[in-house]
């Protein structure tokens, strides 16, 4: 592949389609083939990993001769209910290896692809920012909203109800 890395600076929103820069692959290789591309991940990679149901090659799937390349167009399709954050895959492109007698020794090349996904409105941020919040500090904002719950309910109990309890002898 002719590209060692998509860094997209733009945050991308979700719903949107975005068009990545063209990756050409050549075959350097000294016979013809048939090549495929498609999305894969670093296995202890900190960023969230983009579906590969997203993406969208065009071709697919190419055949080259020896010495020679095709450009291949990349398509992002992002879905409109996705968690905003740093997203990372590798866009791979690969020999398609047809199973047969013998040995067969697989290689790829791909292009490291960066994102960042940004929410689509403030409404969509700021559910992001308290649902962040507390998967960030849990147990603890769980335990502090049960407290208040709970104090506004007795509250609320002791406003529009009231108990006389007593012991009285007779």
């Amino acid at each position: 592949v002719n590209l060692g890395k998509i860094n997209i600076e733009e945050p991308l929103k979700p719903g949107g389609l975005y068009t990545f820069p063209v990756i050409g692959v050549i075959n350097t290789g000294d016979t013809a083939g048939d090549y495929a591309f498609e999305v894969t991940y670093h296995q202890d990679q900190p960023e969230l990993r983009p579906d590969a149901e997203w993406f969208s090659f065009s071709p697919s799937t190419f055949s080259l001769g020896a010495g020679e390349s095709q450009n291949v167009e990349i398509q992002l399709s992002l879905p409109v209910k996705m968690k905003p954050g740093d997203y990372f895959a590798y866009l791979e492109a690969h020999p398609v290896v047809v199973s047969g007698p013998g040995t067969t020794i697989g290689i790829a090349a791909a292009t490291k692809t960066y994102f960042t996904v940004v929410p689509a409105n403030l409404w969509q941020a700021l559910i992001h920012r308290v649902s962040s919040f507390f998967s960030l500090y849990a147990p603890w904002p769980q335990v502090v909203l049960a407290i208040i719950i709970g104090a506004v309910l007795l509250s609320l109990f002791r406003r529009f109800f009231s108990f006389n309890i007593g012991i009285s002898r007779k």
